[in-house]
């Protein structure tokens, strides 16, 4: 999958680490709440893109821990990595939500029903909306975190907030 090579590509681009390190900063990074991508994925792709040639590992040990594989980026990989920013910002935009399939479906199902599924996808898009504006505040001052990794928590808020206002639009038509 394209993203997910992106992704990997430009961690290593940044600075070269271990699979595990880079798995960390996905996490680190929330990049799976805006990404699908898995922590087995990581490995796997590390895989790939190496056998691809985009990435090249070296042996480190430090100190008394076990050693580890440690990839930068090869040339191939850099031209890689620019093809896909490229490729990737110029195609055409989705949104798939989930839940969108109780949506289109919610006809099917009793008022009383129908009212229990959108409350408890509201209920989700709180809690996500929540978490996006904690997360906000924890790390918007911190001079270590990307202004580009900031912009896209800003966007999934702004996301999350108007997924919040467009399910209370679809309550209100359910309730009339």
């Amino acid at each position: 999958m394209a993203t997910i090579d992106l992704i990997v590509l430009g961690i290593i681009k940044k600075e070269p680490l271990s699979a595990y390190d880079i798995q960390k900063l996905v996490e680190y990074r929330n990049i799976s709440k805006w990404v699908k991508i898995s922590t087995p994925s990581i490995y796997k792709k590390v895989i790939q893109l190496e056998e691809k040639g985009f990435i090249v590992g070296h042996i480190e040990k430090d100190g008394k821990m076990p050693e580890k594989s440690v990839y930068t980026l090869t040339e191939k990989g850099e031209q890689e990595f620019k093809r896909l920013m490229f490729e990737l910002s110029g195609k055409k935009i989705n949104f798939f939500l989930d839940f969108n399939a109780v949506i289109v479906n919610l006809e099917n199902l009793s008022t009383e029903d129908k009212k229990l599924c959108i409350e408890r996808i509201e209920e989700q898009i709180r809690e996500v909306k929540g978490y996006m504006e904690e997360n906000l505040l924890l790390k918007e001052n911190l001079p270590e975190i990307p202004k580009t990794g900031l912009a896209v928590l800003k966007q999934q808020l702004i996301l999350a907030k108007s997924v919040e206002d467009w399910i209370k639009s679809v309550k209100d038509d359910i309730s009339q």
